[in-house]
């Protein structure tokens, strides 16, 4: 197991000089030119050439690539052009709203759409599974800004059950930090939810015609011992491959959400670094959540190692 480890861990090196790659043209594939974007309409040709010589665009490509990627292996992530702070503080500054939106969001998903799927598998063709794929159909056609805004007006304005914006530190007490999250959780794991349901119900419904869950049911076994111990463990790969892969989802999905619930997270600086142009924040966080999502995609390929032995080899 330990061999398979560090084989997945050394090809995860090349996906990242990829990305870095990728990241770093940023700056270069922008339509127009990004010193001129920056220094607005009114700005002397002074001013682009200074800005131009502060991005490094003056220099050769390969060797601008270089310098940025020596700069980032060592943690240092650029210089915000706006606020001249630098990217790494910015980040700290906002990465707990956005993780705690994450795994809150994460571990409702899961508790709800798994069993969902296993439920809906089980009562295959009858109301329950129309239901409940009904409401994955729901989930995966509304939009997360729509769903957002009606369970803001619904459970903050006119019920007034929970704030309609902003974030709470985990630092201020649990109560309010997760009052302030249930709203944007619901909101970002709708799709989530669907996703995840669809999957275990489809993957549960192979595992439930094979052989050995008919000889539990012969030996008298209970019914959600056959579904979730015997059953779902069996069919727990495709379903650990739709978490990792829907964690892009959340990634995605936290810009608007935050954007639509005043969450002062990544996705918030995302949007504001997008706006006004400031790239080393852009190459930063994405840099950065890109390097997290082939860390999760590694966390799922040890995952399968666990439940199915054979695939280490």
């Amino acid at each position: 197991m330990l061999a398979f480890i560090v084989r997945r861990i050394i090809a995860t090196i090349p996906v990242m000089g990829f990305v870095a790659l990728f990241v770093f043209s940023l700056l270069y594939i922008a339509p127009g030119d990004p010193a001129a974007v920056i220094a607005g309409d009114q700005a002397s040709p002074a001013d682009v050439e200074r800005i131009r010589a502060g991005l490094g665009l003056d220099r050769p490509y390969l060797v601008r690539f270089a310098e940025w990627l020596f700069r980032v292996l060592q943690g240092d992530l650029g210089t915000s052009i706006f606020t001249s702070l630098p990217v790494t503080q910015l980040i700290a500054q906002r990465i707990e709203p956005t993780v705690s939106l994450m795994v809150v969001t994460l571990f409702f998903a899961i508790i709800i759409a798994v069993p969902m799927g296993v439920v809906a598998a089980w009562k295959a063709n009858t109301w329950i599974d129309r239901v409940a794929m009904a409401f994955a159909v729901f989930g995966f056609s509304v939009p997360v800004f729509v769903v957002g805004y009606l369970l803001a007006y619904v459970f903050a304005l006119k019920l007034d059950w929970f704030p309609v914006q902003g974030y709470t530190p985990l630092s201020a007490g649990f109560g309010p930090w997760l009052e302030n999250l249930v709203l944007p959780a619901v909101t970002l794991g709708m799709v989530y939810i669907a996703l995840i349901a669809r999957i275990t119900r489809a993957s549960m419904l192979e595992v439930l015609q094979q052989d050995y869950i008919r000889t539990a049911r012969s030996k008298g076994l209970a019914q959600p011992s056959i579904l979730f111990i015997h059953a779902l463990k069996n069919a727990a790969i495709p379903v650990v491959t739709v978490i990792g892969i829907g964690i892009a989802l959340l990634i995605g999905g936290a810009v608007v959400t935050e954007s639509v619930f005043a969450i002062p997270g990544l996705g918030r600086l995302t949007v504001d670094a997008i706006l006004r142009r400031d790239y080393p924040v852009i190459q930063g966080v994405v840099l950065m959540f890109s390097f997290v999502y082939v860390l999760i995609n590694l966390v799922v390929d040890i995952i399968y190692t666990l439940l199915d032995p054979r695939i280490r080899y």
